[in-house]
């Protein structure tokens, strides 16, 4: 239960004075709808009001607060025209101007002959000096009020910055004084205030570098922020740990046998990961590791080969993918191998029904299948195992935190130990962020063979070139991945819409030329991709549903339409979807220029290296950790105030403190450990409490 203390904390802002249903709405929007999401608001610009020049040498354009006199109140003759209130100092003439003005509250706010502090930006008409709709209007007493800096926050449309302010400044009053979680020797170290005067500083800036992520009040929160993670993960871990787990050591038989088929031998990073797998799988702890692998690693033979080290110990094993497509097609490589081997293999997802799955569960159940390959319908109820001791979850970062935790319980539930895949390649402290709780074993080499893919950029303007270069490639056998961004025209962004662009294709290549986008039915997705596989069609213009796992070796070339618009990181899972078979495979990059500083940076990395690691590096720096994978299906943390890019050491600090604080205080029942529950309620991260064994 949250604790007493941040009762007030987690209240809705329309609780707050003057925040009425329709403020509410809009704070909400852009912010959130409790007091604790204005907390986490923070200003991204100041607006410096101290300046006060008199008003004939005010320069245009500059935000000015300037002691005036009010002459006399110039009212609109139509709607259309604006209100004017004329005003002096000794230097010259200043023009209040007003659009739909209510001419009673100006006359009180801007009496005839009364001194007046006018707070605005300047604007110079000819020899007219001006401020439209001033910021401040206040006595003469108020300029010391005035003079100052002003924080400005992200707002919405219908929401202006005065309301906002306002209710971020109730707000702050009420914040309450929270037991110190951190240690005072850490605290001095790093010049850092207590929690409530860091967040009163973040919302006061004196000066732009205030607003830089290296501000001490700004890394004070942004590392109670990383440590309320770090410790969820932690106690996530150690939670896994403490259930009993299973020790698992087959007798090699089938992984040698499976070695003498295998077309290739593995890589030194496939032997690797194996070795790190077989330890875990050998251990009485439960298992729970991340294999990262860039594409065409080879995840799924290392993934297979630990599969068989269970069924060789007489148990069943378990691998889950994230769509129907990638579950046949992991069923369509592992059944020759299965056969050759005696295996038992199948297939379950949401599209068997009736006798059929009957039949496919009752032989799980009574440990005839030994290996079941499937979507998230394999962990669902109904679904029983007669002995799981090993799952892998595929495409891990598809499923999200909060999925991977309930699939890691049921999973765990059976005693199994746990391996899950991604073919994203994650930057390292993006690793700690996401999967602190887990082991992590990488993937860094491509099998031998595989040749590199030629990259080229080119303006969309030369579209005819390039569809000439694939209708060649099309006519020598060749199959090619066309790629649009959006499935139709979208009146905010203009790029070419994937249906646009498959009717201009198919003038050229007839019906040699298919259609693939999120919006087709399973069936109707799976069909068009296996007359993609089979070669009855050539060209397969689709948006970004073939970006994970759809694997035709024979397709040869890549045509990403609008690269500018992708991340680096998905460029880079585009690209790996060609340059599978032995030919050599062609990438192309159509943009349409000018391009920016950020894309331009995109496309050079993408012709200078295919190591899908250094792009998730380079991806992370390029765009931050909030855009690398698309927070809310990659499982990564939506952090409002840690910055990973900027705050990789205190990441790392964060993991080694978490570390201590469990090693020292297992159950936080300490003074700190205390102080901890209420950071972890603080950032929401109130599942890991229900971790702690005393609750």
């Amino acid at each position: 239960m949250r604790p007493e203390i941040l009762f007030f904390t987690f209240a809705p802002v329309s609780s707050l004075p003057g925040v009425g249903p329709r403020i509410a709405k809009l704070i909400e929007k852009v912010a959130g709808s409790r007091l604790i999401d204005l907390y986490w608001h923070l200003p991204t610009q100041i607006v410096d009001r101290r300046f006060s020049p008199p008003v004939a040498s005010a320069p245009d354009g500059v935000i000015a607060t300037v002691t005036v006199t009010v002459d006399r109140h110039l009212p609109a003759p139509n709607r259309r025209l604006p209100y004017k209130v004329i005003c002096n100092d000794d230097s010259g003439q200043l023009t209040l101007v007003f659009f739909h003005a209510r001419p009673d509250y100006l006359q009180r706010v801007l009496p005839v002959g009364e001194k007046r502090v006018v707070s605005g930006r300047i604007q110079h008409y000819g020899d007219e000096i001006q401020i439209t709709h001033p910021d401040h209007i206040g006595t003469a007493e108020e300029i010391d009020s005035l003079k100052s800096i002003e924080p400005v926050y992200p707002l919405t449309a219908g929401l202006t910055a005065r309301p906002l302010q306002r209710a971020i400044g109730s707000a702050l009053d009420e914040a309450p004084d929270l037991p110190e979680w951190q240690v005072a020797e850490f605290m001095s170290q790093q010049r850092w205030l207590c929690w409530r005067e860091s967040l009163l500083a973040v919302h006061t800036p004196e000066s732009a570098k205030d607003l830089e992520p290296n501000n001490p009040a700004r890394e004070r929160l942004a590392y109670d922020e990383l440590l309320a993670n770090q410790l969820a993960l932690a106690l996530v871990r150690e939670s896994v740990r403490r259930g009993a787990g299973r020790a698992i050591t087959g007798d090699g038989s089938l992984r040698r046998r499976t070695a003498e088929i295998l077309p290739y031998t593995l890589t030194g990073a496939q032997r690797q990961a194996l070795a790190e797998i077989y330890e875990d799988m050998a251990s009485s702890d439960r298992m729970l590791r991340l294999l990262q692998g860039d594409v065409g690693s080879g995840k799924t033979i290392v993934a297979f080969l630990a599969m068989l080290n269970a069924v060789e110990s007489g148990a069943q094993a378990a691998l889950m993918a994230p769509t129907e497509i990638l579950a046949r097609q992991h069923c369509d490589v592992l059944t020759p191998m299965c056969e050759a081997l005696g295996i038992r293999l199948a297939l379950l997802t949401g599209r068997e029904k009736g006798k059929a799955r009957e039949a496919s569960l009752a032989a799980l159940a009574s440990g005839e299948t030994d290996i079941l390959v499937g979507t998230h319908a394999i962990f669902q109820e109904g679904v029983t195992f007669k002995d799981l001791a090993f799952a892998v979850i595929d495409e891990q970062h598809r499923f999200g935190v909060h999925q991977r935790l309930a699939l890691t319980a049921k999973a765990a539930g059976a005693r199994a130990n746990l391996l899950v895949m991604t073919a994203t390649p994650i930057p390292r402290t993006l690793t700690m962020t996401a999967y602190g709780d887990m082991d992590v074993s990488r993937l860094d080499e491509k099998p031998p063979g595989r040749m590199p893919v030629d990259t080229r950029a080119m303006p969309i303007e030369r579209l005819d070139e390039v569809v000439q270069a694939v209708s060649r490639a099309v006519s020598e056998g060749g199959r090619v991945y066309w790629v649009c961004p959006l499935v139709e025209e979208s009146d905010v962004i203009d790029v070419a819409a994937v249906e646009d662009r498959y009717a201009y294709l198919a003038e050229t290549f007839g019906d040699r030329v298919a259609l693939l986008h999120g919006r087709m039915k399973g069936a109707q997705k799976d069909a068009e991709m296996n007359r993609f596989a089979s070669g009855e069609i050539s060209v397969l213009v689709a948006t970004t549903v073939i970006e994970v796992g759809v694997d035709v070796p024979e397709a040869t070339i890549m045509v990403v339409e609008h690269a500018e618009r992708f991340g680096l990181a998905q460029l880079h899972q585009l690209r790996g979807r060609i340059g599978r078979g032995a030919q050599q495979s062609r990438c192309l990059l159509l943009y349409a220029a000018p391009l920016g500083d950020a894309a331009r940076a995109r496309i050079r990395i993408m012709r200078e290296t295919d190591d899908g690691f250094r792009i998730a590096e380079e991806d992370l720096r390029l765009r931050g950790a909030g855009e690398v994978l698309g927070t809310r299906q990659s499982g990564l943390p939506d952090f409002r105030l840690a910055d990973i890019g900027a705050h990789e050491e205190l990441m790392l600090a964060a993991r080694d403190d978490a570390k201590m604080i469990l090693d020292k205080d297992p159950e936080l029942m300490s003074d700190r450990g205390q102080a901890l529950r209420v950071l972890l309620y603080l950032f929401e991260r109130d599942a890991a409490v229900g971790y702690l064994r005393s609750g």
